[in-house]
């Protein structure tokens, strides 16, 4: 049986090993993001995020690694990302938000550093966020209603939700021209003072989403609308931001 490993750096030889008889020279970058670079593993419930950046041939031939990924799911470890650096560079204006998530917290294992020196226009951060935050917002209320109100359902709604919108936030914390937070702690920290967020609402948000707070029948409705109007205020608030 796989060992599904208490840290993440328990399965960094082996991965990276694997990778490079796979893809040899087509192989760029290894790179760790997502909870596991912040910090906030958690064994047998997070699971361990790996960017693999590849030549454009190498791009074209994932096929080889179909067996690797399944292999490695039993580890814990996500399908990883396949990128090309062509691709890294011709999104930045698309979807700057994902790279700045990439960029606030990673850790590289292999290779060229292709997240490192990624620059990014606000005029591009802030649509997206602005886009963003409208879509998910209408997304949550059509989600809500479908829970039927049922606490499972929305703490589901809840793990799935979230993880958008705390990376909405480090675009913002972007565009406040601000370092990235390291942990989403000091995240909502920077969210409650300069955009007045409910600090209190999204710190029990995260706690559910890890599995550390467990919803009662009469909270669960509540704590869902409370989440639905503060994601229409940050909305307001982003559409109204000047760049």
């Amino acid at each position: 049986m796989a060992k599904i490993p208490n840290k993440p750096e328990e399965v960094f030889g082996d991965f990276s090993h694997e990778v490079k008889e796979l893809f040899g020279s087509d192989l760029i970058s290894i790179i760790l993001y997502g909870s596991a670079a912040r910090g906030e593993y958690v064994p047998k419930k997070s699971d361990i995020n790996f960017m693999i950046v590849l030549s454009d041939a190498g791009i074209n031939s994932l096929v080889k690694a179909m067996a690797f990924t399944a292999k490695w799911h039993k580890r814990n470890v996500a399908t990883p990302l396949f990128l090309s650096k062509n691709y890294i560079e011709s999104s930045l204006d698309t979807f700057p938000i994902e790279f700045i998530n990439f960029k606030a917290s990673y850790r590289l294992i292999f290779g060229e550093d292709v997240l490192k020196d990624l620059t990014f226009e606000k005029k591009h951060v802030r649509l997206q966020s602005e886009r963003e935050l409208k879509g998910k917002l209408l997304q949550l209320r059509e989600n809500f209603l479908e829970t039927g109100g049922k606490k499972k359902n929305i703490e589901a709604l809840v793990r799935m939700s979230l993880p958008t919108f705390f990376s909405i936030f480090q675009a913002i914390l972007f565009l406040y021209e601000k370092q990235p937070a390291s942990d989403n702690r000091k995240l909502l920290a920077f969210m409650a003072k300069d955009t007045h967020l409910d600090t209190a609402l999204f710190r029990n948000l995260n706690e559910i989403k890890s599995g550390e707070k467990k919803l009662s029948s009469e909270e669960a409705v509540s704590l869902m609308e409370k989440y639905i109007a503060e994601i229409r205020k940050l909305s307001l608030f982003v559409d109204k931001l000047s760049v």
